[in-house]
């Protein structure tokens, strides 16, 4: 286990759809699923995105755009159309369908057909089922945008194709489509990023601090000392300990007590869990001493932060 795939682990994609849109200027589709996570890659043809707060940005053929999508955003041709008598369209991955029109022009369909003004789109949404994500969504821009090779974007379609004409199991086989290519595309950014990637990406790259971390998110309910996680890393203590708080900041101890607090709130949030049974998955000998960090690191108890959940 790695830090990204521990931060992936509680968002899946639901609901994905295909959207040929053939769509007269001036246009624009309303993205209306309040969710953590929308994915929109442009297939043919391209537009702006809107988001709530008035903020533009240009997508083309072959981009792939992640948007934090807990408020409305539209896909425009043109915003400065938008306050205009346009055609507008509705687009959800939660409804029936997947759309919340009735417009003939919009349908399932990731065919082109050469008529000027089309684009064709792949729109996947992304549900929670915790709270692991939003460490990620918080090290992410409000809009990031991969651009994708033409081979990229030609299997991305014909898999698409393939996975609406087929009945037993189509949805599920695009959902799956989608957390791939979610998994794909955040790579791809965060790779870009270089040293503006969070710490928690760089360090995998790291030959000693990334052992550290695999061990660290695959088994957190090790007893861990410096001397343990050196061991994984195959280096000396002092080596390790001073190369770890390099490149994430912050010491190795005080990184393996803020992942077991986070994963701590996750396992608070089943109520059949006792608090020493989240004490000893996440690593603590006993109730006391894990309330005890966790109210220091999180300014309230255990049993506190369960009640404010309800």
């Amino acid at each position: 286990m790695d830090p990204l795939s521990s931060l992936l682990s509680g968002i899946r994609a639901s609901g994905s759809v295909v959207a040929h849109a053939v769509l007269r200027s001036p246009w624009t589709i309303r993205f209306a699923d309040r969710v953590p996570l929308v994915m929109v890659t442009v297939l043919h043809g391209g537009g702006t995105l809107v988001l709530a707060d008035g903020s533009h940005t240009i997508l083309n053929a072959g981009d792939t755009a992640l948007v934090q999508a807990e408020e409305l955003f539209h896909l425009a041709d043109d915003p400065a159309t938008l306050d205009q008598p346009h055609e507008a369209y509705e687009l959800s991955c939660f409804v029936p369908g997947g759309f919340g029109c009735d417009a003939p022009e919009l349908i399932p369909s990731p065919t082109k057909t050469g008529v000027p003004g089309e684009a064709s789109l792949l729109v996947g949404a992304y549900r929670a089922s915790d709270r692991r994500h939003e460490r990620l969504l918080s090290a992410l821009p409000k809009v990031l945008v991969v651009h994708e090779e033409a081979e990229t974007c030609l299997w991305l379609e014909n898999s698409a194709a393939d996975a609406v004409q087929l009945s037993a199991g189509s949805q599920a086989l695009m959902d799956r489509l989608f957390d791939w290519a979610l998994v794909c595309t955040l790579r791809s950014w965060l790779s870009a990023q270089q040293d503006h990637a969070p710490a928690w990406y760089r360090g995998m790259a790291d030959p000693v601090v990334g052992p550290a971390l695999t061990a660290i998110h695959g088994r957190p309910f090790d007893r861990w000392t410096v001397a343990s996680l050196a061991a994984e890393a195959a280096v000396s203590r002092a080596l390790f300990a001073r190369r770890f708080t390099e490149v994430m900041g912050e010491p190795p101890l005080a990184y393996l007590t803020e992942w077991r607090m986070a994963e701590a709130e996750e396992l608070l949030a089943d109520p059949a869990r006792s608090v020493a049974q989240v004490a000893t998955s996440v690593g603590y000998s006993d109730a006391f001493g894990f309330s005890a960090a966790f109210k220091r690191l999180r300014g309230t108890s255990p049993t506190e932060f369960r009640a404010a959940l309800v």
